[in-house]
């Protein structure tokens, strides 16, 4: 393992991106929302990423220094295209069309297409609950088939993250964002690179045997060179049985067909898609009930015997306070695969010795 700072990963990682054609303020983005989803624990989309944005830039999936096209525009509602550039570029056009919205009719939905990869979705409701609001998303990752649906083992789903953010008075808001698979594909790659182990059972291979091995998705791979999902014989297993492989059909649908982004398929290039749902808890709320009910009822939930072996019952959003708390003083821990790969990245697109040293000290 190695430990960076965050201040130094962020500087790092920025510098990354300026080599690879990005301006100084979109490089700055992108490695900050990077390194936040490591300093709230997930890894499987933090800096990890670095080698497979740089990728897909290399292969014109992803273009630097776009600027989303609004194509629908009504009072409560928008349509804006992303036009394939970063998702942490495009991303935040589009929530924040969303809050504006939402804040002048208490209502809006707006519909995100071919945005590049969009990152952790608990920045978009985090975002959006820094103004007050509520909001929920139906996410997609057009071209990127990954998961098999219930009953299955061939790849017919993306991971198709679903996400919701409540606002709190004074506190953290609460953020539920999970991928409909039993893992998010980022923590088959932090696997694969030295990092947290899978679930048991996490992969189900083509003769439908189950299997934590990465290789099962990947197929071979060396530890410093690319991870290729196409290349592998198995998928990842949608969660929670028939349940979790309908909300992933339904993600699929909305984030997706209803975008104009597209439901995933094969052979065609990769895009997220979100529909996002905002509400103003303040319209609704009229007697002021909302948050103190949260409160008594967050506190009912975590008042709950644990069972042997756990230490507190938790609610969305309590794992990530702790670790940020703890990665924000303590540095963000890389596994040595991870950080070899990122380094690689950086020599091939020009970053010098004297930065990749200036990181870790």
């Amino acid at each position: 393992m190695v430990t960076i700072k965050v201040d130094n990963l962020i500087n790092f990682v920025s510098e990354v991106f300026s080599h690879s054609e990005s301006s100084p303020e979109e490089a700055k983005r992108i490695a900050t929302y990077l390194t936040t989803a490591n300093l709230t624990g997930h890894d499987s989309h933090g800096v990890i990423r670095v080698p497979v944005y740089v990728r897909w830039k290399k292969m014109g999936s992803i273009v630097p220094n776009q600027t989303p096209e609004v194509v629908v525009d009504t009072p409560s509602l928008a349509v804006v295209d992303g036009k394939f550039g970063y998702g942490q570029t495009v991303t935040p056009v589009a929530v924040r069309l969303g809050i504006e919205k939402c804040k002048k009719a208490g209502l809006a939905a707006v519909a995100l297409r071919n945005s590049g990869h969009l990152g952790r979705v608990g920045d978009w409701a985090e975002m959006a609950a820094a103004e007050g609001l509520v909001s929920i998303h139906f996410v997609t990752a057009a071209g990127s088939l990954l998961v098999a649906p219930y009953g299955g083992v061939e790849k017919r789903l993306s991971t198709a993250p679903y996400c919701v953010g409540i606002p709190r008075q004074g506190q953290d808001p609460i953020v539920l964002d999970f991928a409909t698979s039993v893992v998010a594909e980022g923590k088959c790659l932090v696997a694969s690179r030295g990092g947290k182990k899978l679930p048991t059972g996490a992969l189900v291979d083509a003769d439908g045997t189950l299997s934590e091995d990465p290789q099962v998705l990947y197929g071979p791979y060396t530890p410093d060179g690319p991870r290729d999902h196409t290349k592998g014989t198995g998928a990842i297993r949608a969660f929670g049985d028939h349940k979790g492989s309908g909300l992933a059909f339904i993600c699929e649908l909305l984030g997706g067909a209803l975008t104009g982004t597209g439901a995933t398929s094969s052979d065609r290039r990769f895009a997220n898609g979100m529909m996002a749902f905002y509400i103003d808890p303040k319209v609704i709320d009229t007697s002021n009930f909302f948050d103190d009910e949260i409160t008594r009822y967050t506190d009912f939930i975590r008042a709950t015997k644990p069972i042997a072996g756990t230490d507190s019952v938790l609610v969305p959003g309590d794992p990530e306070r702790k670790t940020r708390a703890d990665r924000t003083k303590n540095g963000i821990p890389l596994p040595d695969d991870t950080w070899a790969a990122i380094v690689n990245t950086a020599r091939e697109v020009g970053v010098s010795e004297v930065s990749i040293q200036r990181a870790t000290s």
